[in-house]
């Protein structure tokens, strides 16, 4: 598996935390989410991975949709997370954490490379 590989597969495993980080910080709307994860390189997602991942998301009640009024154009349709996407988001942080402890002990100073 060549580095990029290794990179897609990690990104497809934390996607789903980091738009929950997102909605948890004020509710967005589709491309603004996209956006957003383009801001942050090897996080970047287009909307045929983001939207299907907000449906989802959506149908498992984990974030609600709203529509809200655009300045330039039609209403936009805005996620938000739901009550069980706030407990969801507090798990997955919890176990992100230590994943990160873990890797971060594993690739530190003391570890033999």
């Amino acid at each position: 598996m060549e580095a990029g590989e290794w990179t897609t597969q990690l990104r497809r495993g934390v996607l789903e935390f980091c738009i929950l980080q997102i909605l948890h910080q004020q509710p967005s709307y589709g491309y603004e989410i996209v956006t957003r994860l383009e801001s942050l390189g090897p996080l970047a997602a287009g909307e045929n991975t983001v939207y299907p991942i907000l449906r989802r998301l959506k149908a498992d009640r984990v974030v609600e949709s709203f529509l809200q009024d655009s300045p330039s154009g039609p209403p936009r349709q805005y996620y938000r997370l739901s009550s069980e996407g706030r407990k969801k988001l507090s798990v997955l942080s919890k176990e992100w954490d230590a994943v990160v402890q873990a890797v971060g002990q594993c690739v530190g100073k003391g570890a033999d490379r």
